[in-house]
């Protein structure tokens, strides 16, 4: 029998306690080690632009879900849904889905693009921002379009009663509230 990816519920929060957890006893138990090939916690690299600073941080892309690869059986199945922190999995009671192949390929190929770092940002067209470096420093104006690939933002600012558009970086400014 070909080993599988299914999806495992768990609360929110607690999906590297219950990978550890289930990587633990893989270590004890060569029954469950034979059948369980891999558990996968879906994590990307994302930038978060927040007050005008660029942090690097790794996010949980599908909160309150793991993955495993396993040969499920009734005694994996059973191990996995009585594990801490786990609400089961994904499909019918007892009769859990594998995921289709095409899915597998997309979530790996997401987690293992760390070099197409994702940008997460809070800059939306129509948000007010308040300029807080360069040459339009404590300028204030409307977000008319971003550009996440650059990282940058046009900004419309009044200069002289005329409202003109400035391109500004992402940790030149932040919102106002």
């Amino acid at each position: 029998m070909e080993p599988k990816w299914y999806v495992v519920k768990t609360f929110s929060g607690h999906e590297n306690k219950v990978k550890t957890i289930i990587d633990n006893e893989l270590k004890d138990n060569t029954r469950l080690s034979d059948k369980i090939v891999e558990v996968l916690v879906p994590m990307e690299k994302v930038f978060e632009v927040k007050d005008g600073k660029k942090k690097s941080k790794t996010k949980n892309f599908f909160p309150g879900y793991i993955l495993v690869n396993a040969i499920l059986d009734p005694y994996v199945t059973d191990f996995i849904s009585n594990t801490p922190s786990v609400m089961g999995f994904l499909g019918p009671k007892n009769n859990p889905n594998p995921l289709h192949a095409d899915e597998v390929k997309r979530i790996i190929g997401r987690i293992k693009a760390d070099e197409t770092e994702r940008i997460e940002t809070y800059f939306r067209a129509g948000d007010i921002v308040k300029i807080i470096d360069g040459p339009f420093n404590n300028f204030s104006g409307v977000i008319e379009e971003v550009n996440e690939e650059k990282m940058k933002i046009k900004v419309l600012v009044s200069i002289f009663g005329r409202k003109t558009p400035v391109e500004i970086d992402f940790v030149q400014a932040e919102l106002t509230n």
